[in-house]
């Protein structure tokens, strides 16, 4: 049994943990950590729990009890994970759900997160948590960087055409988010009054999951890949349905570029390829840890693609889960939910 422990287990990607966690079969749950919860237990914070696993939120020093797990999930808000994140690998491994160690640019966070990154000596050792691309690097990684969740939506349908140099940037990206991605704490943006019935486009050029997104499709492409990201709040709970907009490099043919993919993504467990003429929907991966992927040509050289995510699951931590097995030898498919939450 792989022995875990969840550091910031409170949040909508901490519990959201907990709820596959508590099912994976090789894994046993050591101990959730909240200093804001400390004493309580899981089902008083969150009845949901009851009759389930019995835990309590534990705000001992976390890094008294890193030595006693196997690996630990830090699911912090950024510029919070990495005050902890040197100290627990002192101990144990990590994987760290924040953005602090998702880019391998110091000054890149810095500029978009306005903080002095306090552990830039990890950077160059975090892997990019995802697992279609970065396999065999998790295998062995002490650190892993979950990625973010727009970037899963867009990384993973581009990285085989970027391979096979078929991409002329810039890549357009326009993407549209369930509520829960912008986290727990108060906002009158999020207030339900300002999100029921209602669609916006939000932190246009400016949103941090931008420069995320251009970093890893330069590395993957081998050369700068210019990004116009535009990300849109949707009145639903999870949830990220993207359209990504590019232009070929030379002429190719939709079934050409379906059957690259297939090939692609052939042994990929959680990667589901629709046939020419179908696009991905947000009810059908919800509560899943599949990403869903579509395209049309139109026109000569441009092709429209279309991927849905659970922004919490494949988003969030049911790809920080899919990281795990692949760092302790599980077979990917263990313990993360197949089942779509529909109707």
């Amino acid at each position: 049994m792989v022995r875990v422990g969840i550091l910031g287990g409170t949040g909508y990607t901490g519990l959201e943990l907990l709820r596959i966690l508590a099912s994976h079969p090789k894994v046993e749950i050591s101990w959730v950590h909240s200093e804001r919860f400390s004493g309580m237990s899981l089902e008083e914070y969150c009845p949901a729990w009851r009759k389930r696993v019995a835990l309590m939120i534990s705000g001992q020093e976390v890094l008294d009890r890193a030595r006693e797990v196997d690996v630990v999930f830090t699911a912090l808000p950024h510029g919070v994970a990495m005050e902890y994140i040197p100290r627990l690998l002192e101990a144990t491994r990590v994987v760290d759900l924040s953005a602090d160690f998702r880019f391998r640019c110091r000054e890149t966070y810095e500029q978009w997160y306005g903080i002095p990154h306090k552990a830039p000596h990890l950077l160059e050792e975090a892997v990019y948590g995802l697992p279609e691309v970065y396999r065999e690097r998790i295998r062995t990684a002490r650190l892993v960087a979950n990625p973010g969740c727009y970037p899963t939506s867009v990384i993973i349908p581009l990285f085989p055409l970027l391979r096979e140099g078929l991409v002329v940037p810039p890549v357009v990206v326009d993407s549209k988010s369930g509520v829960s991605g912008a986290g727990k704490k108060a906002s009158e943006d999020l207030h339900f009054c300002e999100v029921d019935e209602n669609l916006r486009a939000y932190n246009i050029g400016t949103h941090r999951h931008g420069p995320e997104i251009a970093e890893q499709l330069s590395v993957l492409g081998g050369k700068g890949v210019e990004v116009h990201f535009v990300p849109h709040l949707l009145p639903v709970r999870r949830g990220i349905l993207s359209t990504i907009y590019i232009t070929l490099a030379r002429e190719v043919s939709e079934e050409d570029l379906l059957t690259l993919w297939e090939q692609a993504f052939s042994g990929e467990p959680w990667v589901r390829v629709f046939p020419r003429g179908r696009f991905p929907e947000l009810k059908w991966v919800v509560g899943s840890n599949f990403i869903d992927l579509g395209l049309r040509k139109v026109g000569a050289r441009h092709v429209v693609i279309v991927s849905a995510i659970d922004n919490l699951t494949k988003g969030a931590s049911g790809q920080a889960v899919q990281n795990l097995n692949i760092m302790f030898g599980i077979d990917e498919r263990v313990g993360l939910p197949e089942g779509v939450l529909y109707p």
